[in-house]
């Protein structure tokens, strides 16, 4: 009996030949070079690599906050265009964390503004109550809800940041070295948390690091890039096996966990 066939999974997010660039004539430089890289739904695909390869490049294109690209970028369904911002829409559904938590808040609005503010200007009903919901999910309670950003830990603060996005109930995260601004103990409570809102919500998860320890724990599938290009792109499982091929993969490794031989992967 023959088994049934299913369906190839479509990517929610699609990057084809992207390409990059900051500033204008002979101070141009090209940040992203020729980046090809697929996620599908409910995936949280990782981005790793050294300070200044391109990671959090992509991150801002996606988000809109850079402009000066080329290549074919499809999210969602949509192709986006270089040449035109993304549209309201868009922007409901592709949400960014970033690295800075506190810079990321602004100092003077309360927890309770940050949130409502971007759910009163795209319509949003039941405001209060997604409010309430969105700081009991990142488990902060409704006690919070007036405080200031400065009244709050850097953890509190990541918290609040993750709150913020999920209340626009996004299809897609964009998380931008979200915990390495945090102590370790607080790391690991952010990073579970944001794998129960991939758990309970499905939400596709795009994660950027220069840690291959949490890309390793949070993601199914790596990008590796070095110098604006992904070198290597496997299984996360296989970087806790050691099986990596690229020699800067094996370079990471090495420094992210000291006496671990990177193993040799049998060739077909």
């Amino acid at each position: 009996m023959t088994a049934p066939s299913h369906p190839p999974r479509e990517p929610v997010l699609r990057c084809h030949h992207l390409d990059v660039y900051y500033g204008q004539g002979p101070r141009r430089h090209h940040a992203v070079r020729d980046v090809s890289f697929e996620v599908f739904k409910g995936e949280t695909f990782g981005l790793v690599g050294g300070s200044g390869c391109g990671k959090s490049t992509i991150l801002r294109m996606l988000a809109g906050l850079d402009g000066d690209w080329r290549g074919e970028v499809a999210v969602l369904g949509q192709a986006r265009s270089a040449q035109q911002a993304p549209a309201a829409a868009y922007r409901l559904k592709v949400q960014m964390i970033f690295q800075d938590p506190f810079g990321s808040l602004h100092p003077r609005h309360t927890i309770d503004r940050s949130l409502t503010e971007a759910m009163r200007v795209h319509g949003f009903d039941r405001i209060e109550g997604r409010v309430l919901s969105a700081l009991d999910r990142v488990g902060l309670g409704r006690s919070f809800r007036f405080r200031f950003p400065h009244q709050l830990s850097g953890g509190q603060r990541q918290r609040v940041a993750i709150a913020r996005a999920l209340v626009l109930e996004p299809e897609i995260l964009l998380l931008d070295e979200p915990t390495s601004s945090l102590d370790a103990s607080i790391q690991a409570e952010v990073l579970n948390l944001l794998m129960d809102v991939r758990r309970d919500l499905g939400t596709t998860f795009l994660f950027v690091s220069h840690d291959l320890g949490v890309i390793a724990h949070m993601c199914e599938r790596v990008a590796v890039m070095q110098q604006g290009a992904i070198v290597e792109t496997l299984p996360a499982a296989n970087i806790t096996s050691g099986l990596v091929t690229h020699p800067y993969t094996r370079e990471l490794l090495a420094n992210c966990f000291p006496g671990r031989q990177a193993a040799n992967p049998r060739m077909p």
